[in-house]
Formats: structure tokens, C-alpha cells, sequence
């Protein structure tokens, strides 16, 4: 695999294993977090969306889909932004940044893998 498609793959086992925790054991995730423990079916829904989405991106990346690492560097670089409009309309909590950061910085290993790739 060339770097920038290691890069999705490794995003994309990223967001299974999140998603795993979402569908599993949601409210331990959560926990960790300090955001409060929920019974609604909403969080396992994300977790699936999620598991499909990091099957999206390890497929992508197995493929050298170019195309799919350009346009998700900046869908996942937007993450953030949104992430944090929801933070500052006070529907979230401020450590939901957190998981946004995580993906803009996965969006940025991306964006300069593809920038150094041949």
C-alpha cells in the first residue's frame, strides 16, 4: 500500500474499533469522556454507520482509491468545524473536540502523505 492509502486504512480500523465500542458497550465509551450514559438507540446507530464508514475507507485504501483519500481529507478535516458549532450551540459537550481532533489530525497525515506521494 503507498503511504497515503496506509494512512485511510488506519483511519478506517480507527472508526471500526470506535464503532465497535458505540455498538458493544456505547455507555463505557462514553464514560470515559464524562458524557452521560444513554439507553437510546441513537449511539448504536452512529456505531454501525461507523463500522460501515471504516469499511468504506479499508476498501478505499486497499484499492488506492486517490480519488476517496482527496475528498475524505477534507470531509474529515470539516469534522472539527461542525463539531465544534455543535459545542458552541451547546447541544454537545466540549469533548466531543476531541474526537474531531483526532480526525483532522488523520486528515492531515493523509493530505501529506498525498502531497510526498510520487
Amino acid at each position: 500500500m503507498s503511504k497515503p492509502a496506509v494512512s485511510v486504512f488506519v483511519f478506517g480500523i480507527y472508526a471500526a474499533c470506535l464503532a465497535c465500542m458505540l455498538l458493544i458497550a456505547p455507555n463505557v465509551l462514553l464514560g470515559l469522556f464524562r458524557i452521560p450514559a444513554t439507553t437510546d438507540v441513537w449511539i448504536r446507530i452512529v456505531g454501525m454507520l461507523l463500522l460501515y464508514l471504516g469499511g468504506y475507507y479499508m476498501l478505499a485504501a486497499r484499492t488506492e482509491a486517490v480519488a476517496f483519500f482527496r475528498l475524505s481529507v477534507w470531509l474529515r478535516m470539516s469534522v472539527i468545524a461542525f463539531f465544534g458549532v455543535f459545542v458552541l450551540l451547546g447541544v454537545a459537550p466540549p469533548v466531543l473536540l476531541l474526537f474531531g481532533a483526532v480526525d483532522f489530525a488523520m486528515a492531515a497525515w493523509t493530505w501529506g502523505a498525498l502531497r510526498n506521494a510520487p
